[in-house]
């Protein structure tokens, strides 16, 4: 862990950690105030309560809350986006994989703030381990939960299947904070938390 957090900082990433889940959602509700909140899909984002917590004085855009295209579009040019991982590597690179690149994007676009809110279950080791653990730990756990009809869904295995229901579309890799975001963070929690 200890060379995963030194290798996040390396590369530019803020590294904030907490050892609860509480203790994280605390931090993150007291520190965005006044601003655009994106949110995307994430049973980690879901545990924290951090809509409800956000919205008292932000205006906050997540999909899960308020489904649809225009919710998913004013998430991607919020001024403060927050997201999970699928897998973090030892090297200090963040893998996501997505369906339709909404949540991709909102980790793109300019920003005054993007947050990877991490569970320490996805810290993944070295490269190749952390990809293997996103396309088949965490990909296979969302299609089952989004009750998709995918291979995956039904035996836990990724199957690079051509379903039309298939949500490993894309894959974006930061090897390093992009120079369009002010500021790009883990906020890494010593808890297991979503896929």
């Amino acid at each position: 862990m200890e060379k995963t957090i030194k290798n996040l900082r390396k590369n530019g990433f803020t590294v904030t950690e907490f050892d609860t889940a509480a203790a994280a959602a605390d931090y993150l509700a007291g520190s965005i105030h006044g601003k655009t909140v994106g949110m995307g899909g994430s049973v980690t984002l879901g545990a924290l309560g951090l809509y409800d917590r956000l919205a008292g004085d932000n205006t906050v855009y997540w999909h899960s809350k308020v489904p649809g295209d225009e919710t998913c579009l004013a998430a991607d040019n919020a001024q403060v986006y927050l997201t999970s991982a699928n897998a973090v590597s030892e090297e200090g690179f963040v893998i996501n994989i997505d369906g339709r690149g909404n949540r991709l994007a909102g980790t793109l676009m300019k920003k005054e703030r993007v947050i990877f809110v991490v569970g320490e279950n996805k810290l993944g080791g070295p490269f190749p381990q952390a990809l293997e653990r996103a396309r088949q730990v965490a990909s296979p756990k969302n299609a089952a939960r989004l009750g998709k009809k995918t291979p995956c869904a039904v035996d836990g295995v990724c199957h690079d299947c051509a379903s039309p229901d298939r949500i490993c579309n894309a894959l974006l890799v930061f090897w390093k904070k992009t120079y369009w975001c002010d500021s790009m963070e883990v906020v890494l929690i010593h808890e297991d938390l979503g896929f």
